[in-house]
C-alpha cells in the first residue's frame, strides 16, 4: 500500500481502480491492451515478439503455437512420464474451445501433456496470450 496514491496497492489508484502493473522498458507508463477471449488484460509493451501462428486460421479450427524453454530447477511435470527437465519445446494448443499444453524434449518426437494445463478457452483469439503466459512461466534457464 502506499500514500501516494491514497492506500491503493501499487498498480491501483484509489480514485479509478485498478490501472496497470506499472511496468515498462522506457519509464512512461504502460497503458492496458485488451487481450479478448483470455479473460485478462496485459500491460502494454510486453517484451518478446508475438510467435508466428501455426495450425488453422482463428475462428476456431485446431490451432498451436510453439517455443524452445529450458525449465528452472524441478522441471515441468507431465501426466505421462513425471518430470521433464532440459532443453523443451512447449506446444500450446487450441481445439474445440479448449486450450492445452505441452512439452517434448527438443527435437524428440514425442509430446506430453503438461499436468494442469489444460482449460476451457472461449475465444481463439486468445491462444497468443495463453502461450506468452505459458512461455513466460516456464522458460526460467537462469533457474
Amino acid at each position: 500500500m502506499s500514500a501516494a496514491n491514497g492506500g491503493a496497492p501499487a498498480g491501483m489508484s484509489a480514485a479509478n481502480g485498478a490501472t496497470s502493473a506499472g511496468m515498462s522498458a522506457d519509464g512512461a507508463p504502460a497503458g492496458p491492451a485488451d487481450v479478448s477471449g483470455a479473460g485478462m488484460s496485459a500491460d502494454a509493451g510486453t517484451a518478446g515478439a508475438q510467435p508466428a501462428p501455426t495450425g488453422a486460421p482463428a475462428g476456431g479450427g485446431a490451432q498451436s503455437r510453439t517455443a524452445d524453454i529450458v525449465p528452472g530447477p524441478g522441471g515441468v511435470m507431465t501426466d505421462e512420464v513425471g518430470v521433464v527437465t532440459g532443453e523443451l519445446t512447449l506446444r500450446t494448443e487450441y481445439a474445440d474451445g479448449r486450450v492445452a499444453l505441452r512439452v517434448q524434449y527438443r527435437e524428440a518426437d514425442e509430446w506430453y501433456a503438461v499436468t494442469g494445463a489444460a482449460a476451457p478457452l472461449a475465444d481463439p483469439a486468445g491462444l497468443d496470450a495463453v502461450h506468452a503466459v505459458a512461455v513466460g512461466l516456464l522458460h526460467r534457464p537462469e533457474g
